[in-house]
């Protein structure tokens, strides 16, 4: 993400590890119509409109939404609701209602968890959890001012249910499995895994079976999701090049650390062909995910940033032609998500946050 220097960077990363501000913009004290609350804005960001903020402090980030568009699953270390460490957290869209909400917890509430998606049907949610290593939150390793993000080698998938209650654990091999995300067809799973040696990119069943690996470049390949046909992945990579830079790369990854501080986005089929490179920015391009037409992506990137911790969201043809800056306001802004129908944007932001430290979630109406 270039080289942060921000301390307000770093605490808002540590909920985003795998799988994160200097105008804010204040709210307005009514309630919406749904409960929700109006968001003032500074510039004007045409593709969004009614935009309502759902979450009201810690770090919320990664929220999906359900097959149906009617609800989120996401993850937040919101101390208010007595967090330590991040956990997952479930809820109707219409649930949301101002700043005391506190939505349903399905994961453990041990360990440190991270990266929720529904399953088919949206009974069910998988998420990544370190619970079974260790019920501990795991420490963020010391890194001497170097912008890191720790591998957990304790996390592993798991299904639960709305209450919490885990009904299968779909990963067991040694190392990290985490970032694992459903294909909108609802028969496969994209998940990233250090069992090669490696940070690739894996696509199983959805139950679990028939693991095959997709990459197989030496670099961080993470953040994955499928096209709306379930035939692509895209998905953010940071790959060395240099003898330099690959021997740093190796020597972190030893240490279980990445440094995340140059990523692209690629595209590639789901068996492993036609591997894609789409942007060619520099600095930190993530959090990609397709436009319902299956011929755009959005993003987050700071390419256009010299202060290396200001996130927006860009728009981009599947071929790399057509840059388009979505987002204005605020220094952070990322993992955007389209409902299934296309009709609504979720994403997180540190707009609002009255010149704390806070990541929230925001939703929009989405306008062509």
């Amino acid at each position: 993400m270039g080289i942060i220097k921000s301390i307000k960077m770093k605490n808002t990363i540590s909920i985003l590890v795998a799988c994160l501000i200097s105008t804010s913009i204040f709210a307005q004290s009514e309630s919406h119509s749904h409960h929700q609350m109006d968001v003032e804005e500074n510039k004007p960001e045409a593709h969004l409109k009614n935009l309502r903020q759902l979450t009201f402090g810690g770090d919320n980030a990664e929220a999906y939404f359900s097959f149906d568009n009617e609800s989120l699953v996401f993850q937040s270390n919101n101390k208010a609701w007595g967090l330590g460490c991040d956990q997952i957290f479930f809820s109707s869209i219409e649930n949301f209602r101002g700043t005391d909400y506190k939505p349903q917890m399905v994961s453990t509430g041990l360990g440190r968890t991270t990266c929720s998606y529904f399953m088919p049907g949206d009974s069910t949610m998988l998420y990544a959890s370190t619970h079974l290593g260790n019920n501990e939150c795991p420490p963020v390793p010391e890194t001497n001012g170097v912008y890191l993000w720790p591998i957990y080698e304790d996390f592993d998938i798991f299904v639960t249910d709305k209450k919490g209650k885990i009904v299968k654990q779909l990963t067991n091999e040694p190392g990290y499995d985490a970032e694992a995300t459903v294909s909108p067809d609802g028969k496969s799973i994209v998940f990233t895994s250090t069992r090669s040696g490696d940070l690739e990119l894996y696509i199983m069943d959805i139950d679990g079976n028939n693991v095959r690996q997709i990459t197989n470049q030496l670099g961080y390949d993470g953040g994955a999701f499928f096209s709306p046909d379930s035939k692509k992945l895209v998905f953010r990579s940071s790959r060395p090049k240099t003898e330099e830079e690959i021997m740093r790369y190796k020597g972190y990854l030893s240490q279980n650390l990445v440094a995340p501080t140059n990523m692209e986005i690629y595209t590639v089929n789901v068996d492993g062909s036609d591997l894609k490179k789409v942007t060619n920015l520099g600095k930190a391009n993530w959090a990609p995910f397709y436009h319902p037409s299956g011929e755009k992506i959005i993003f987050s990137s700071n390419h256009h940033s010299n202060r290396g911790y200001d996130f927006q969201l860009y728009m981009i043809n599947e071929d790399g032609t057509g840059l388009e800056q979505i987002t204005h306001n605020s220094m952070f802004n990322a993992f955007p998500m389209f409902s299934p129908d296309g009709k609504k944007l979720i994403f997180s932001s540190n707009r609002n946050n009255g010149g704390t430290r806070d990541t929230n979630l925001f939703i929009a109406d989405w306008v062509e």
